[in-house]
């Protein structure tokens, strides 16, 4: 791939979806769109660059693009205290103040895989089995279309499923069949409790009602100070206050000003 090209998509990439592409990463996307290349039957960077920047392109080939370039890396369970501290915490704090007046709405931003909404979903339902009139609905997105198909289809390796207790593996998780093929799948009562979208974080983001929980979590590592600030402001814009956002221990909100008050390692609450 030619410098051109290469400052090209870079700078295309960033402005769609907020991923920095410096120089270091040039060797990892020439390997990536290399199945693009194929599946198109081009030659050359170059030419995959002419195609993705034509109309045609950019109808049916972003989305491709920004599937090769996200990346996704989740399990179930990940960074368990926040899970402790939801279930144990802040859900029956939540449930003290409005009883059943009103569902608890929580969004799992960047959901790759499913991962994340899917242990949610296990936690709330666990929570709910012991709090009668708790009601719950879980938002989703990814804006990679290859990750939430992954995601709808729900079925994960044994190795994968390691972090769920073996009581939550009984009752949320049904195992293959075919033992040979080391598989399990989320179970359907379970998979109807998650709602999964296509959502970019630099697009506007306005949600018909606002989430009292987000997890967000190693997404923002991908981008710049100023494009964390930006997503942030969003994220405080559709949480309601005295709700909780969960980011990543490699992620800080150190020097940014927002109505955001710290109550745990890399959980806060909205003001």
């Amino acid at each position: 791939m030619c410098a051109r090209d290469f400052a090209r998509f870079g700078e295309f990439i960033h402005t769609e979806c907020g991923i920095k592409m410096p120089p270091g990463k040039k060797t990892m996307l020439e390997a990536r769109l290399q199945k693009r290349l194929r599946a198109l039957d081009l030659d050359d960077y170059g030419s995959y660059c002419e195609y993705l920047f034509s109309p045609a392109g950019m109808e049916t080939e972003l989305v491709h693009l920004l599937d090769v370039v996200t990346t996704n890396t989740t399990d179930f369970f990940r960074e368990p205290r926040h899970f402790d501290l939801l279930l144990n915490t802040l859900l029956p704090r939540w449930r003290t103040r409005h009883g059943g007046s009103r569902a608890f709405r929580i969004w799992s931003a960047g959901c790759s895989s499913g991962e994340e909404p899917y242990t949610m979903a296990m936690v709330l339902s666990d929570f709910a089995s012991r709090a009668q009139g708790f009601t719950f609905s879980i938002l989703a997105t990814d804006i990679s279309t290859r990750v939430l198909e992954h995601a709808r289809r729900a079925i994960y390796s044994m190795d994968k499923i390691k972090p769920v207790s073996e009581s939550y593996r009984k009752r949320f998780l049904l195992r293959s069949k075919d033992r040979s093929r080391e598989l399990v799948r989320i179970a359907p009562e379970v998979r109807r409790l998650v709602a999964f979208q296509r959502l970019n974080f630099m697009e506007p983001i306005s949600l018909e009602t606002p989430m009292d929980m987000i997890f967000c979590r190693n997404v923002m590592i991908y981008f710049e100070r100023a494009t964390q600030e930006e997503l942030l402001r969003k994220f405080c814009a559709n949480l309601r206050r005295g709700g909780h956002l969960f980011i990543g221990h490699s992620e800080s909100l150190t020097g940014l000003t927002l109505p955001l008050k710290q109550i745990a390692p890399t959980v806060y609450e909205r003001e």
